[in-house]
């Protein structure tokens, strides 16, 4: 079993011109790589096997960065293809631009060339990079490789992948046993009627976000000195200076990034209590295989509030979090007609969306819609674990 923990890196000036160097050339040599592999395939049909040792007579300054970094390039890119060719629908591998590329590099522990130290990583061809350990890991654990990214508002981190013998014992199923439903202004309802949370915080805030990202607009405007005509006849502004070269414009963006970081944040920070809460009370959770992407088009009017809940990262925590315990996470079929079903005598009736009470002409029960919900995926879910 493999599992990772995130650590944050307090590097020096240098260390972040050594990171800045890897990121450039990772992309470099992703870029090198598949625009030969589409030339080749183009000229002959046949499938290129390039390597990054290839590029580095014509490009020198690959060899000052960790060549173990590049070769994870390489699988990557092989990844990418067989992914592509596996199906269609993933897309074919994409050239990565400087500017919106995620930066981030992954190199693989050789003899101790990875390790935890005090208050501190070592790093190949960098030796220790100083970090918050916050959480360490088991002593039988083997450290295979680590991935050091670089968030938008400017923080790095380390993402150290350890490998360990899976000891964990299954729990008997048992009478604790939950049912999620998703709520759009809720998270989810469950089948004991309690909604999980209210929090909206791309909403609390997004008046902010919207005055920094005029301000950041007004400082680019006035930095325009008329227009051009494109390569596609669209007008493309002519600046005065560079954006990259205007110190105010990078701190507002800057700015932005670090509202955008806080909300994910505490998105981030909401879903692992619950997720954690849910995963110490109850040994079985039943919960309902939707596709949020699907769920947050425009067709459903709520996109913004399905992405804001971050529902889909809430069932992953909730997944590998019971997996780690020993515990049931079942996935009922999104088509189970849970929400039309009554949970008391089994009636059937199709709802709107706007109806938010189920009132069953049979039995007469009165319930609320999303709780009705919940009973039904939890006896579902119970059901199909014990024909398992």
């Amino acid at each position: 079993m493999n599992k990772a923990i995130k650590y944050r890196l307090y590097p020096t000036t240098e260390q972040i011109t050594f990171f800045m160097k890897t990121f450039g050339c990772c992309r470099k040599v992703w870029n090198l790589m598949l625009a030969d592999r589409i030339s080749c395939y183009e000229q002959s049909g046949t499938k290129l096997n390039n390597t990054p040792a290839m590029y580095k007579e014509a490009y020198p300054y690959l060899r000052e960065v960790d060549s173990l970094a590049l070769a994870n390039v390489q699988l990557n890119l092989n990844a990418a293809y067989n992914n592509f060719y596996r199906d269609k629908k993933i897309g074919f591998p994409k050239f990565k631009s400087a500017k919106h590329s995620h930066r981030s590099y992954t190199t693989n522990n050789q003899k101790g060339s990875v390790a935890l130290c005090d208050k501190a990583i070592k790093l190949p061809k960098l030796g220790a990079v100083k970090a918050k350990l916050h959480r360490m890991p088991k002593v039988d654990w083997k450290l295979k490789s680590v991935t050091v990214s670089m968030e938008s508002d400017g923080k790095f981190y380390a993402s150290v992948l350890f490998e360990y013998e899976d000891t964990t014992i299954t729990v008997p199923v048992s009478d604790k046993a939950i049912g999620l439903d998703y709520k759009s202004d809720g998270l989810y309802t469950d089948s004991n009627g309690i909604v999980g949370t209210n929090h909206k915080y791309y909403r609390e805030s997004h008046k902010r976000l919207a005055k920094a990202q005029r301000k950041l607009a007004r400082m680019i405007e006035s930095n325009i000195a008329g227009y051009r005509t494109g390569p596609k006849g669209g007008r493309v502004p002519i600046y005065r200076k560079p954006l990259s070269e205007c110190k105010n414009i990078i701190k507002q963006k800057l700015e932005i990034a670090k509202i955008s970081r806080h909300i994910a944040n505490q998105r981030l920070d909401n879903l692992h209590k619950k997720s954690t809460e849910i995963a110490n009370l109850y040994d079985v959770v039943c919960v309902e295989d939707l596709d949020m992407k699907a769920m947050s088009n425009k067709g459903f009017g709520n996109g913004k509030a399905t992405l804001d809940n971050g529902y889909g990262m809430f069932l992953n925590m909730l997944e590998y979090k019971l997996f780690d315990r020993g515990k049931h996470f079942i996935k009922i079929d999104k088509w189970f007609p849970s929400s039309q079903q009554c949970n008391c005598c089994g009636n059937r009736q199709k709802l709107a969306l706007s109806a938010r009470t189920y009132i069953c002409p049979f039995c007469g029960t009165v319930i609320d819609r999303d709780y009705n919900a919940a009973i039904n995926i939890k006896n579902e879910g119970l059901r199909l674990l014990k024909a398992s």
